[in-house]
């Protein structure tokens, strides 16, 4: 039952109600798209989350892959509360765009399949069309659904829905002993991993809500995002969140916060005695910040084109931060031109201390004495192209009026993010 209520039950596994939703079909006798209750922690603060705009077709499987397939912004469910349930066609096409550029940069996301104007208004600040997006995803499970299994549900219940998820995503832990601890620790790892590719390419996701971080390590729900021009870690995108607490240089530190909540929600299953399951998830938490840093630190020389990092290469890149704070120098822009040694930006050629910075760097980027591995290190992780936010506001702002073209050229330029033109757009 549980698993019904939380829409993960395997119950369109012959794929004929997707099919035939898909296609305006009649739906089969019987089955039904399942709305999505969603609870978790917002700013800190535990709630029930959501506008109940969430719909979850089904499942399909692809290439042995299995995949949800979700509609969002299709109406009212029972979760909507006192929410209408749509969407306006403008942040639907944002979620379009800017989850397809994050593919296209080799970062794990969820995927938009389609978005459809409904014809219908959605009452906003102002009047809008709505739209419903479909989207795709390893699954919609997420640390606010284990959270919803744990606070909402009858005790008994939390062991088969974690057992349900183990088995969708990380079957090899099935006969694990200690499944619930070896699934924080693996559901940690994705997580590093996802935080790493956002610092490397200067994403800011803006509502790091534990019902937005996705169990599978995907990127989910993109309401405020944006990627970051002028580089500092403090570069907050989200008009509510006035203390800065998903800052881009604070998104990790917030997904080790909501690792500890996930970590909670699964305690009864670690051990029978609460002090002894808060021990051993404590162990497993306490090592978030040293891997992260350690992984943060290897993809930064990446970006340097540096090939056989040493120590003493952390040093290099916190004085590489700290010069492009001073001198508010594009984040994207920078790597760009360093990779391509034109740098023209006259503060930073006057500087002494970047002289010698960049004199240090050729020494470390030389390091494996062969110029070409560290080029094509920088070019695999330094994109050229990424959905600058006024570029995105006009194709946007076109789109809705009608005028997809700029939409079209933008998504397209952005599905080649590392491709090196002879003459790349670097903004100012």
């Amino acid at each position: 039952q549980l698993a019904n209520d939380l829409g993960v039950k395997e119950i369109f596994s012959n794929q004929s109600f997707i099919k035939n939703a898909l296609s305006g079909n009649e739906i089969p006798k019987g089955a039904q798209p399942i709305a999505q209750a969603y609870a978790g922690h917002q700013f800190g603060q535990f709630t029930m989350l959501g506008d109940g705009r969430a719909i979850l077709l089904g499942e399909h499987v692809v290439d042995g892959k299995r995949f949800d397939i979700q509609l969002k912004g299709s109406g009212q469910t029972k979760f909507s509360r006192r929410g209408d349930g749509r969407a306006t066609l403008s942040s639907m096409l944002r979620e379009y765009l800017m989850s397809e550029a994050l593919y296209h940069l080799g970062v794990p996301t969820t995927r938009s399949l389609a978005v459809v104007k409904t014809g219908n208004p959605v009452h906003r600040e102002e009047i809008q069309d709505g739209a419903v997006l479909t989207r795709v995803a390893q699954s919609h499970i997420r640390v606010g659904t284990f959270e919803y299994a744990r606070f909402f549900s009858p005790p008994e219940q939390l062991r088969p829905f974690t057992e349900y998820v183990i088995k969708r995503h990380y079957p090899a832990l099935l006969d694990h002993e200690d499944y619930a601890l070896e699934l924080l620790k693996v559901v940690m790892d994705r997580q590093i991993d996802l935080l790493v590719h956002w610092m490397r390419v200067g994403f800011i996701h803006g509502v790091m809500n534990t019902d937005n971080m996705s169990i599978a390590g995907e990127t989910i729900d993109y309401g405020p995002c944006a990627f970051m021009n002028t580089y500092h870690p403090n570069t907050v995108f989200s008009s509510i969140d006035r203390q800065a607490r998903y800052a881009y240089s604070n998104q990790p530190r917030i997904a080790h916060w909501n690792l500890s909540v996930l970590a909670n929600a699964l305690l009864p299953l670690v051990d029978d005695d609460n002090e002894v399951a808060v021990t051993k998830v404590k162990v497993i938490l306490n090592t978030f910040s040293e891997e992260f840093s350690k992984r943060y630190i290897s993809m930064m020389c990446h970006k340097l084109g540096i090939a056989n990092e040493e120590q003493e290469d952390k040093i290099l890149v916190d004085n590489m931060l700290t010069i492009l704070i001073e001198h508010k120098i594009d984040y994207t822009n920078f790597f760009v031109s360093l990779r391509k040694q034109t740098i023209t930006d006259k503060s930073l050629l006057s500087d002494q201390r970047f002289t010698q910075w960049y004199k240090a760097w050729q020494i470390a980027h030389e390091r494996a004495g062969d110029q070409k591995t560290g080029v094509e290190l920088m070019d695999k992780n330094n994109p050229i192209v990424i959905p600058r936010n006024h570029l995105v506001e006009q194709a946007l702002e076109k789109a809705v009026s009608g005028n997809l073209k700029e939409f079209e050229i933008l998504l397209k330029n952005l599905s080649e993010p590392y491709a090196h033109q002879n003459e790349p757009q670097l903004v100012p």
